[in-house]
């Protein structure tokens, strides 16, 4: 085997768009992809110093969408470009955005599935930025992304993973496996 240095290479790596309002009531969209289930209805996220954090510093509500094959290129820009300097941030995205039903937050139409949440605490909080823990408060999911037994089906979702490897988007591909259920055949 080959070795590395130490660094951020945990895999896969979601790309989540974070999305707030700011004090203004303005939407705002941001790619993080070092995020990941914190309890049962709990997230965690390692956010630096963003428009983001600035507007959850006025409201701490906010929603986290799963970024898709066919959102990747405005997912890529939220990125890249900064809601600080870039006035027209949004309107580049050519996303729909309506305010989500149980937050103060706004809800981006073309992602299949988007989290409604409330942060809980903020850890290790600096001038750099900090480790945000949310509540789940809700999880929307567009009917055309449903299985047939009405839950959300990953597969038709398209969702995208980030490669901190190669710096690049990696499509998620189809189910190989029943999880708790396959393993039984090694008992």
């Amino acid at each position: 085997m080959k070795s590395f240095k130490s660094t951020a290479w945990l895999l896969p790596q979601p790309v989540l768009i974070i999305g707030t309002y700011d004090k203004e009531g303005k939407p705002n969209a941001m790619n993080a992809a070092w995020g990941g289930q914190w309890d049962m209805k709990e997230i965690i996220i390692s956010l630096g110093s963003h428009q983001t954090t600035d507007n959850l510093a006025v409201n701490p509500e906010f929603t986290v969408a799963f970024a898709t094959a066919e959102t990747m290129v405005a997912s890529d820009y939220v990125g890249i470009a900064s809601g600080r300097n870039t006035p027209d941030k949004m309107e580049k995205t050519g996303w729909t955005i309506e305010k989500a039903p149980n937050v103060n937050a706004p809800v981006f139409k073309e992602f299949p599935m988007t989290l409604e949440c409330r942060v809980k605490q903020k850890l290790d909080e600096s001038e750099t930025g900090y480790y945000l823990v949310a509540e789940i408060v809700n999880i929307l999911c567009d009917e055309k992304y449903l299985a047939e037994d009405g839950k959300p089906d990953v597969e038709k979702m398209g969702l995208i993973t980030f490669d901190p490897v190669h710096h690049s988007y990696i499509q998620l591909g189809k189910t190989v496996g029943k999880a708790f259920s396959d393993g039984k055949q090694l008992k």
